[in-house]
């Protein structure tokens, strides 16, 4: 199953900010020596000392208070989706749970799959595929509900709600399509002082579209308010405790849900997790290396294939030429076919979107021949289109939309200025020589963004839950192995299941370990033992 839009990223696309991808992602040659759990112990006992000193997130009373009682007892109408086998309805919440307002309630799309059987139903499995901005009912509908292993849609109703702000839950708009056109084009890596002011001039632009068009909303889109929607949800489902399998930026939900519902935590699984406790910067600065990671498994992998267009010589060549061909774009773009011509930026977003699975690794080995040898951009342009969630009639989803909005409002921004950025490049491309100015700079947009963030670092223990299954990937780009690690160092009942592979995600993308061990801890409640590894 393709997973690879979990978790957005502003390293990734210019829409985003600077930590949280999205993503659902679909092994190359793997290699000991990179696993970040044994490359980099410096940075994680830095990460340690950030964890400890990380406000704590603390639990919310257990009693449902009075003025929040309706939400709670409300009955769901379910109604034919148009899909076979689904069934939809769309769950009330107050726009704010401080001071709740029936004239100013969102109503939140959910979809759900009944258990097939056969054997005793468990309850729901609530799933939500990352992002920020991931629809959870397309992925329910189109993945989940009908991907999943037989043995848990036999006993599980498997449920999907889009959080607010996405999709079809009260969608944030921010650009028109054209408009999102031309801000995909912008430069990411300025070279001068008028590059810079279009680059900030482009963030600025996007921030005030999405204030102008979202209004209130746009306060009110965290991913603290999410975990108490979803708590909303667990009740009128009519389950005690949530039973959740949340991916990538899913497991910061979910991870948040434990911290505020202890006592209400079922059996959670926090696939390529990760870390609430550091800050946006130290995030980006993370991801920067775990796609750089990633690069280097696919070249080395690349290089033993005759057609590798990167060379066969090494991965530092072939990082060279990757490099050299970005530059390359930078003053010529390429032509594609259609009015858009491939530009540095959109040449950047394709090659990384590649990131999220190895199944992508030979088409990307065909787009970027077909762009350095043949000078056609279109095949790039269409990995890139697809990251972006550009269809071909030319519209976009709202995924770069809600994905910049949760992000902005999460966690304060890295950098205040652009002067901060440039500063911070040097040491971005340490992490990762050829994607390290993208990321750096593309961490600048929530400087500009219309409200103050609601949120900080918050170190999660979720004391007294039941017990939490965190799995980590060992080469994942978006979410590196060192997240899985903290997050599990933090939650005071987790285990970590490691995957030594490449590729976003863990459960569903091929090993048979993996997948066991999730399938029984979600239908027999039975955690493997902490520290297992798969392949």
């Amino acid at each position: 199953m393709d997973t690879r839009r979990l978790l957005r990223t502003g390293g990734v696309a210019l829409a985003a900010t600077a930590l949280l991808l999205s993503g659902c992602s679909d092994s190359g040659a793997p290699d000991p020596e990179r696993s970040p759990s044994a490359a980099e112990p410096s940075p994680r006992l830095s990460d340690d000392r950030a964890a400890r000193n990380a406000t704590l997130l603390e639990a919310l009373p257990e009693e449902i208070p009075a003025n929040l009682k309706p939400y709670y007892e409300q009955k769901l109408t379910w109604k034919d989706c148009g899909v076979p086998g689904f069934q939809c309805g769309k769950l009330r919440v107050p726009l704010d749970y401080d001071s709740p307002n029936r004239d100013e309630d969102l109503h939140l799309a959910v979809t759900r799959k009944k258990a097939s059987g056969p054997g005793k139903r468990l309850g729901s499995l609530h799933v939500n595929p990352g992002g920020p901005g991931g629809s959870a009912v397309d992925y329910v509908q189109l993945a989940a509900g009908i991907g999943y292993p037989a043995p848990v849609r036999a006993r599980y109703d498997i449920v999907g709600m889009d959080p607010r702000g996405v999709a079809r839950s009260e969608p944030i708009e921010c650009l028109s399509d054209k408009e999102m056109d031309a801000y995909t084009l912008t430069d990411v890596t300025p070279d001068d002082q008028g590059e810079i002011e279009k680059l900030t001039a482009a963030y600025e632009k996007f921030a005030k579209g999405c204030e102008k068009q979202a209004g209130k909303l746009l306060g009110h889109v965290s991913t603290v308010e999410a975990a108490r929607d979803m708590d909303v949800l667990r009740e009128v489902l009519g389950d005690d405790r949530l039973t959740y399998v949340g991916a990538s930026y899913g497991t910061y939900l979910g991870a948040t849900y434990a911290g505020l519902f202890p006592s209400r935590v079922g059996r959670l699984v926090l696939d390529g997790a990760m870390d609430p406790s550091l800050s946006s910067e130290q995030l980006n600065r993370d991801q920067t290396a775990g796609f750089d990671t990633a690069f280097t498994a696919f070249a080395e992998d690349c290089v033993k294939q005759r057609d590798c267009p990167l060379g066969t010589k090494s991965v530092k060549d072939a990082e060279r030429r990757l490099g050299a061909f970005l530059e390359r774009l930078d003053a010529r773009p390429l032509e594609t076919g259609e009015s858009r011509r491939l530009t540095e930026s959109l040449g950047t977003v394709g090659v990384l979107n590649a990131m999220y699975t190895e199944y992508y690794w030979p088409k990307l080995r065909t787009a970027l021949a077909s762009a350095m040898k043949d000078g056609d951009g279109a095949e790039l342009l269409s990995l890139a289109d697809d990251y972006y969630e550009r269809d071909a009639d030319g519209s976009y989803g709202n995924i770069m939309y809600a994905n910049a909005s949760v992000n902005c409002i999460d966690l304060p921004a890295p950098f205040e200025s652009p002067a901060e950025a440039k500063r911070a490049v040097a040491e971005f491309r340490k992490h990762s020589p050829v994607f390290g100015r993208n990321f750096a700079w593309s961490a600048l947009n929530c400087t500009y963004w219309q409200h103050e963030p609601t949120g900080e670092p918050r170190r999660i223990e979720a004391k007294g839950a039941a017990p939490i299954l965190v799995v980590g990937t060992t080469r994942d780009p978006a979410t590196p192995y060192k997240w899985a690690e903290g997050l599990a160092g933090q939650l005071s009942s987790a285990t970590l299941l490691t995957y030594d592979g490449d590729g976003h995600t863990a459960y569903v993308r091929g090993s048979d370990c993996v997948d066991s061990a999730i399938n029984d801890y979600l239908i027999r409640g039975t955690v493997p033992k902490d520290g297992t590894k798969c392949s």
